[in-house]
């Protein structure tokens, strides 16, 4: 998942360059460049250009906020939040989908709601920042199995 991410980054970044060159209906003269081989970011790179959650705090915010609904090992409370663990959900979303629904939250009458309680914003703490919520979502891919 994390290698579909970069290599999704590094062609968006692409056709963002692509598109931001510009030019006109005229071809340039120029020689025909020789074909480059596609290179993989190192460990190194791909690192840097994760998300920098830190997953051993976002541990800690969950104990104090997500632990209500979500239960102590994250595999949910029935009636009220879902298994982490094992969400197919969790795993079908990027990094940045998990803050944004974090940070917004999902209604109760919400179609896309299948327990029919509302999950508040910011799980209810609205002084959540938003490194506290890159943590949160760094944890939660800690435990997801999948």
């Amino acid at each position: 998942m994390f290698k579909r991410f970069i290599l999704l980054t590094i062609l968006v970044l692409s056709v963002m360059a692509l598109a931001a060159c510009g030019g006109d209906d005229k071809p340039e003269a120029t020689a025909t460049p020789e074909p480059q081989a596609v290179v993989e970011p190192t460990a190194t790179e791909a690192v840097a250009a994760a998300p920098a959650g830190d997953a051993a705090n976002g541990a800690k915010i969950y104990s104090t906020i997500c632990i209500a609904c979500h239960g102590p090992d994250a595999k949910g409370v029935t009636g009220l939040g879902k298994d982490l663990t094992t969400s197919e959900w969790v795993a079908t979303q990027s990094d940045a989908q998990l803050v944004e629904f974090i940070k917004t939250g999902r209604d109760a009458g919400d179609p896309l709601n299948t327990t029919g309680v509302a999950m508040p914003p910011k799980g209810g703490n609205p002084a959540m920042s938003e490194q506290e919520i890159l943590d949160i979502v760094a944890y939660v891919r800690s435990i997801h199995q999948q």
